[in-house]
């Protein structure tokens, strides 16, 4: 599914523009008590001091900018506030993520496109990963995705290099990312983050 201006604006509008509804929500969320590279992006973006922990100012500042531009005012920075301010770097799909964008992807990958990252997505990611010469993690962020039809246009090469750490972010700590469900961050096996990936400076998911 290529996203092209006329029968597929509507969707496009909805999913890279307005966001996803609160049950489509990504692993790429930043809330209240993480801190990390992530963090410290999202504040440079909303032009507040950039120390790469997510406190209470930094909670005020997303619900400003949210209710500012017509998003849901949760002060939880996911995919629909990232789109808007144009940080698409930060959007990782993995098992657990759930929503529109997994379903693109899934027709794309040429498999039952139910719109819930499982098993046996995980599998045909890394499929395609392994075609296409990238790093085989099965998940899906900007590297991979830039590589799939639906998403080549807005997921540029200047986006994939936007998400890998930069050398002044390389001081910020590391954790494991815990499974997910939806929108939640649920206890259990962690797995590292995609390898140079901004995602794999952060902590604090349990904290």
């Amino acid at each position: 599914m290529k996203w092209e201006l006329g029968a597929n604006w509507a969707e496009f509008q909805r999913v890279f523009i307005n966001g996803p509804s609160k049950e489509e929500k990504f692993m790429s969320i930043l809330k209240r008590g993480l801190k990390g590279a992530p963090v410290k992006r999202l504040q440079e973006a909303l032009g507040i001091d950039a120390d790469g922990d997510f406190g209470p100012g930094t909670e005020r500042a997303v619900k400003a900018y949210q209710e500012a531009n017509g998003l849901a005012v949760d002060g939880i920075a996911g995919p629909d506030t990232f789109t808007a301010m144009g940080l698409h770097e930060l959007v990782l799909l993995r098992v657990g993520s759930r929503g529109s964008t997994v379903k693109a992807m899934q027709e794309d990958l040429g498999i039952d496109a139910d719109g819930r990252f499982g098993p046996g997505t995980k599998k045909a990611v890394m499929a395609f990963q392994e075609a296409n010469g990238l790093a085989v993690d099965g998940m899906a962020g900007p590297a991979t995705l830039a590589k799939m039809n639906s998403f080549a246009d807005v997921v540029t090469e200047a986006v994939v290099q936007k998400a890998e750490v930069t050398a002044d972010e390389e001081h910020f700590e590391s954790e494991e990312l815990p499974e997910i469900d939806g929108a939640d961050a649920v206890k259990g096996s962690g797995e590292a983050a995609p390898e140079k990936s901004v995602w794999g400076k952060i902590k604090g998911w349990f904290s």
